[in-house]
């Protein structure tokens, strides 16, 4: 590594170990070209192509400790439930033995059951019957005339504004505990009573544009953090077009998306940028994407889930039990967990969240084991942006988010913005929100979502 970590000593970034693998494979001669196509929903397909050792050649360790990893990847950035893979047998059967129930990867598999609604598979194939690329790019947001609600669903306030003709004419904050309830009317009473709070304060409503953390496919809700404790079945039959019927209690049409999509939304429409990743570091890594055409990709996006570190003794996941991925390295359990490998004791009973504000107060007074802590996150962001271009054409990256606050996040962007340039992504440009972004650009954003007739 260019850069040395003064902390996470093991740190074995993924980017590297990929670029290292690549140049051992082309001087082998024994390369092999192998092509991995996710299908996802409305039959969009994305390919990713690699070379690796070819069958045969006992070097099946090597390659699937790559090939596993990029399936993880593309699943969580773009999304799927059927992995077509060309070119190798061995890679293929690995792969299915882990993909499914009762396997390494059951977590995954089953995740994209769910959202897909759909049997999850891994398909060995050749390459002439692999599914011709179909990218797939939505036009989101924009839309500022008429008379819109902009509602922002966090995990422990929910948000909402009146905007009309883009200028926001009212909006209010409030504390909720959805992560608390088992009762989906509870959830249902309090986005509808935000909703009418807004809708009182313009002529009319002309459309409603939600941000809420999760995944939504035609603004159905298919995984929400915010109804973690809801029983399945009760999620089944209430939660999942929750959205969709509040809408029409309202009499107006509707547009859901995942609020890491709205926060990149909100940079382009505030600052101007395309081709702008959106990284919210708080309870978890949270991401979004406007590409070059303005527009979103109608991807997943969820890279809390991406590895980033190949490292096996790297810090586990709770929820999918993987190691290595950005969950633990862009939020606050990175900054807690950093702290205390540095020798740092917390007292008993600290929340993540009060953790964080405590190595936050040591950043502001100076302490060198806080900067130690910022330092490192920086260094894992440069290694890993590089990585996120795998997939996206990022120009700009925006950062937010409780990690990214005071003075530990401006040594975050500075040490991410120095490894950027050190190793050849100079073009990468990071940045935070304006202030205006901070002000309205969410609410706007959520708000511009719907397109209606003018």
């Amino acid at each position: 590594m260019k850069h040395e970590m003064r902390i996470d000593k093991g740190f074995r970034p993924f980017f590297e170990e990929l670029n290292r693998y690549r140049a051992d494979v082309e001087k082998s001669g024994l390369a092999s070209p192998v092509t991995i196509c996710v299908e996802f929903n409305d039959g969009f397909d994305h390919s990713y192509s690699i070379d690796i050792y070819r069958d045969g050649t006992g070097h099946e360790k090597e390659n699937y400790r790559i090939v596993e990893r990029l399936v993880k990847s593309l699943l969580w950035v773009v999304g799927g439930y059927k992995v077509y893979l060309a070119g190798s047998h061995e890679m293929a059967a690995m792969l299915q033995a882990d993909y499914r129930k009762g396997g390494a990867r059951e977590f995954d598999a089953e995740f994209m059951e769910r959202v897909y609604e759909a049997a999850f598979e891994i398909i060995e194939c050749d390459e002439a019957h692999l599914p011709a690329p179909k990218p797939r790019s939505v036009a989101a947001g924009g839309h500022l005339k008429g008379c819109r609600i902009g509602f922002d669903a966090g995990g422990s306030d929910r948000k909402v504004s009146a905007v009309v003709d883009g200028e926001v004419v009212y909006s209010e904050e409030v504390v909720w505990y959805p992560k608390l309830q088992t009762n989906p009317d509870y959830h249902y009473k309090e986005i509808l009573a935000a909703m009418k709070t807004a809708a009182s304060k313009m002529p009319r409503v002309d459309a409603i544009g939600v941000s809420s953390a999760g995944i939504y496919i035609n603004n159905r809700i298919m995984v929400a953090s915010l109804f973690v404790k809801v029983p399945r079945d009760e999620f089944d039959a209430k939660v999942k077009n929750m959205y969709i019927d509040i809408a029409r209690e309202i009499g107006a049409p509707l547009e859901v998306a995942n609020d890491g999509d709205v926060t990149a939304l909100a940079g382009y429409l505030t600052e101007g940028k395309t081709s702008i990743l959106g990284i919210a570091m708080g309870t978890s890594e949270a991401v979004g994407y406007v590409n070059a055409k303005g527009q979103l990709n109608g991807w997943l996006s969820e890279l809390a889930f991406v590895p980033v570190d190949l490292n096996a003794d790297a810090m586990v996941d709770e929820w999918s039990g993987d190691v290595g991925c950005g969950v633990k390295y862009f939020s606050q359990d990175s900054v807690n967990k950093l702290a205390e490998m540095a020798g740092f004791k917390f007292a008993d009973g600290l929340s993540p969240a009060e953790k964080l504000k405590v190595v936050q107060g040591l950043m502001e007074e100076g302490s060198e084991l806080a900067e130690n802590v910022y330092h490192d996150i920086g260094v894992y962001l440069g290694y890993a942006l590089p990585f996120y271009a795998e997939f996206y054409d990022i120009k700009y990256v925006m950062l937010l988010g409780r990690v990214t606050s005071g003075k530990g996040g401006d040594l975050v962007l500075a040490t991410a913005q120095q490894v950027l340039e050190d190793l050849g992504y100079g073009e990468i440009r990071l940045g935070m929100p304006s202030e205006k972004m901070r002000r309205v650009g969410q609410s706007i954003a959520a708000a511009s979502l719907p397109d209606v007739a003018e």
